[in-house]
């Protein structure tokens, strides 16, 4: 399994389509994205062009590929105005592995070792990460990678019926 990434540099109709096809799936959407409740939940979102072009200049995006394949996204932000502690200098990562194929074979893993490298190549020297309580998965490789909970954000986002927290990591580089 070869793995790499890719900065996204501009849009295509192509890279359009599969980010609203990632952003609107529905087992994608409870992890992605906070909802307060079953219609946000259920509420489509739209990846335009615009949207996309918006995105790149705001912070930078990278592409990930199995075997040449596309199988998902990553980004980081620097300051963001959700951080847990405002603290100047603080990374804000985001990833999503869209395709099937590409979920489960250790690929966060890698991702978050590329984005981390990224933001220290920038001379930022801290990270933080939101995480719903119910993603089990990610918490854990998140603790794996070093990341410690500094705070919740209680009844964060609606899934199965209920509200959850949103866990919010930190990590010094």
């Amino acid at each position: 399994m070869d793995i790499r990434f890719a900065r996204l540099t501009g849009p295509s109709q192509t890279l359009v389509d599969i980010f609203n096809r990632w952003e609107n799936d529905p087992v994608l959407v409870p992890l992605t994205r906070p909802n307060k409740n079953k219609e946000e939940l259920e509420r489509q979102e739209a990846v335009t062009w615009d949207v996309l072009n918006k995105r790149l200049q705001q912070h930078p995006n990278y592409l990930i590929y199995m075997d040449d394949q596309l199988v998902g996204e990553m980004n980081y932000m620097v300051d963001p105005g959700h951080l847990y502690r405002k603290i100047p200098g603080t990374a804000w990562i985001g990833i999503t592995i869209g395709e099937k194929e590409g979920q489960g074979k250790g690929i966060g893993y890698q991702a978050i070792n590329y984005l981390e490298e990224q933001i220290k190549e920038k001379d930022l020297k801290r990270i933080e990460i939101g995480v719903f309580e119910f993603n089990e998965k990610a918490h854990s490789l998140y603790k794996k990678m070093g990341y410690k909970e500094i705070g919740r954000i209680p009844e964060f986002t609606f899934w199965q019926g209920k509200m959850w927290a949103d866990i919010r990591m930190g990590k010094l580089l």
